[in-house]
């Protein structure tokens, strides 16, 4: 039985249309308070009043409190009341801050609507174009747009009040310009992942062992320059203070992931089965190693760009020393690219469908790591990487004939 056939367009839109219907009813309810608070007592937007404080130090120009968790919790507790006794460690760079400026002077209540906002229109600009250009699903609309709304990672980023909306729009971003052959300007847009450097780690040992040293060379002027807004700003105290505490997040690692189960990354997995933390990060850096020859072998390859991209993606992931499930929503255009792949590929394959099915759904099920202490997600995101090395090249064709055959076979 080939599982894939299973996966109608018809049925995945009916689990989409459930699934989010399920997620954001329960998440309106939850917020449905008079107070910043909501039902969990938890601050509604969780995340946000970091980048809010950060803003509101940018406006009163106190680049020497950007990395004082004790200065950062007393200027939320004056900003907003109840978030009083919140502290955040604080390990974006400098010119982080100089973006939420202008949320920074509005209330905190409708910097967050503005924000999620903001997060909500990214995402659904980055979806809406890589679904345009993938021709196996102009027929299921429908389809992507239930399953966007869905998404666990999409719910989980406007949950948290994150900025992972960035990172996939600069993603998104270098994808279209590669697809057309722009290099320059897909450098210049992948070296904007320095406010989130940990996102970058797997494109830039991707790039320079592929050899595609224009991008890597414009990736790092881009780079230099955002870091530059926030020296201009601050001067260059800031950006030492940021250094230094990355160069000692292994020793408050703890503070920086309280809710390791909702982690999706190779370190976090094997930290929750072994016993030892200093065996589980050998075993990272060995599992990182092996992860990104592997997808240097695919772009070596010389695969159809889909392919490469969506391998470049399940590469970040995995190998991100720290990813938590809102970061997860960079592989919306993996979804895509090789849904795409899937229904308009010449020879049928048994297991990839539900594959990407599993990786869609599993971060759902990041609380109950707690107990089994297996992220399964990971496990699935690995086979996917794996997956896309072993296909041909030859595979990755289809004529137009062949693509009307499948989008009928699967509605």
């Amino acid at each position: 039985m080939n599982l894939d056939r299973w996966l109608t367009s018809k049925r995945l839109r009916a689990h989409g249309l459930m699934l989010g219907l399920a997620i954001w009813s329960l998440y309106v309810w939850t917020l449905a308070t008079p107070t910043l608070r909501d039902r969990s007592g938890l601050l509604k937007g969780t995340d946000f009043l970091h980048f809010y404080t950060l803003g509101t130090l940018a406006i009163e120009h106190r680049g020497r409190d950007l990395y004082d968790m004790s200065a950062q919790a007393a200027v939320a507790a004056r900003c907003v009341p109840d978030a009083a006794g919140i502290r955040y460690l604080p390990l974006y760079p400098p010119q982080v801050s100089l973006l939420f400026v202008p949320l920074a002077h509005l209330s905190y209540g409708w910097a967050l609507a503005l924000w999620w906002l903001v997060c909500t229109l990214l995402y659904g600009v980055c979806c809406y174009s890589l679904w345009r250009v993938c021709p196996g699903l102009r027929a299921c609309g429908g389809t992507v747009v239930a399953l966007a709304l869905a998404y666990p990672a999409f719910f989980n980023l406007i949950a948290w009040g994150q900025t992972s909306a960035l990172a996939l729009a600069c993603f998104t971003g270098a994808f279209l310009l590669l697809r057309g052959g722009r290099e320059f300007a897909a450098g210049l847009v992948l070296g904007c992942l320095i406010f989130k450097p940990q996102l970058g780690l797997a494109v830039a040992v991707v790039m320079v062992a592929a050899g595609a040293w224009k991008i890597v060379a414009v990736a790092l002027l881009s780079a230099a320059a955002q870091v530059g807004c926030g020296i201009a700003y601050y001067g260059v105290g800031p950006l030492r203070d940021w250094i230094r505490n990355l160069s000692n997040l292994r020793n408050v690692i703890e503070q920086f992931e309280p809710r390791i189960y909702q982690t999706h990354s190779l370190r976090t997995f094997l930290s929750m089965i072994l016993p030892s933390d200093r065996l589980a990060f050998v075993l990272y850096l060995i599992g990182a190693v092996v992860v990104l020859w592997w997808t240097v072998r695919i772009w070596k390859r010389r695969q159809s760009l889909p392919l490469r991209f969506s391998s470049l993606l399940l590469a970040t992931v995995l190998v991100s020393p720290h990813l938590t499930v809102y970061d997860l929503v960079i592989l919306a255009p993996a979804f895509l690219l090789l849904s795409n792949w899937l229904v308009t590929r010449n020879s049928p394959s048994s297991g990839f469908g539900i594959l990407l099915y599993l990786a869609f759904m599993l971060p759902l099920l990041g609380p109950f790591t707690r107990w089994i202490h297996v992220q399964l997600s990971v496990v699935v995101m690995a086979a996917l990487l794996y997956w896309i090395g072993r296909i041909r090249e030859e595979d990755d064709s289809a004529s137009p004939e062949e693509i009307v055959a499948a989008q009928a076979a699967t509605t």
